[in-house]
């Protein structure tokens, strides 16, 4: 890496979590910091206020294990990816911005959050989440049996357009279903995380 360190001869190193993606702080490194972390596999910082070297959870035992180091395209900031023990900031969050550190989905984690709200205050009359709720998991389970056999009759027609919209049904559904049982996305993935 043909790093460009600032005048004090430090770089920029924005430490980002190697699973969710989240930024969960910012600090500065010169080179012996670098190699420190390259060699410990704990990131290690320039601290301009101690003037020295010091890892990350040395004190707290909230350490950075090193995943991957990436410079930028102007070679002088540094994306650095970590597996956090604990949490981050030295206020005790997960991250330097008060953020909490879970994994996002994306949409589906807005449309998750959506599900959990019309579970825990939506009204049956004006919800159709919270009338299957209402319902109870048989009727949710149901359902899910119910998409999941029209996407297999879609699979085998050639309508890509009722395929998509069946399977977004099921999907919706399982959402439905998981919650019933007090579960989330994050969980199966990590039963799959598992089995990888």
């Amino acid at each position: 890496m043909e790093i460009k360190y600032n005048n004090e001869n430090l770089i920029p190193a924005i430490i980002q979590d190697a699973e969710t993606k989240t930024v969960l702080m910012l600090g500065y490194m010169n080179d012996e910091a670098l190699e420190k972390t390259k060699e410990t596999k704990k990131i290690t910082f320039f601290s301009r206020s101690k003037q020295r070297l010091w890892t990350k959870g040395e004190e707290s035992g909230n350490f950075l294990h090193l995943v991957d180091i990436k410079l930028d395209c102007d070679n002088d900031a540094l994306l650095i990816q970590a597996n956090p023990i604990g949490p981050t900031c030295h206020k005790g969050t997960d991250t330097c911005w008060n953020e909490t550190n879970s994994q996002d989905f994306g949409f589906l984690s807005v449309l998750e959050d959506t599900v959990q709200d019309r579970k825990e205050n939506g009204t049956a009359d004006t919800s159709y989440v919270a009338s299957l709720f209402k319902k109870g998991i048989n009727k949710v389970a149901q359902k899910v049996g119910e998409e999941a056999v029209e996407v297999i009759i879609e699979a085998k027609d050639n309508n890509d357009e009722l395929f998509l919209n069946e399977s977004a049904d099921l999907l919706f559904h399982y959402l439905i279903l998981l919650q019933a049982k007090c579960y989330k996305l994050n969980d199966i993935v990590q039963v799959l995380k598992t089995r990888h």
